[in-house]
């Protein structure tokens, strides 16, 4: 009989390779770029669950709340990060 991983599990692991891919280092969890890269996973799963639940109100409200909080650490992050061609290959890398 095969164990599933719960849902809380998956995200778990799914997080830990963002970070691993985006951070600074192993434990970093607050860098702009990790966090841009986490809310994009999350936008991306809240999209597919409102396409199949399109009058799930509640979820959509905090779609378009992530989304805005996406767009003003993106700027946060243009703004404050020296090297411009980083920010623009981390962003193709995410597709924003």
């Amino acid at each position: 009989m095969a164990s599933k991983k719960s849902r809380f599990a998956q995200d778990k692991d799914a997080k830990a390779k963002i970070v691993k891919e985006f951070g600074l280092h192993e434990n970093d969890s607050g860098s702009p770029m990790v966090q841009i890269a986490l809310m994009t996973e999350r936008i991306n799963y809240l999209s597919d669950h409102l396409k199949s639940n399109k009058k799930d109100n509640h979820s959509r409200r905090g779609l378009l709340k992530l989304v805005g909080a996406r767009r003003r650490m993106v700027k946060y992050l243009q703004r404050t990060d020296s090297d411009a061609s980083r920010v623009e290959k981390f962003l193709k890398k995410l597709g924003l």
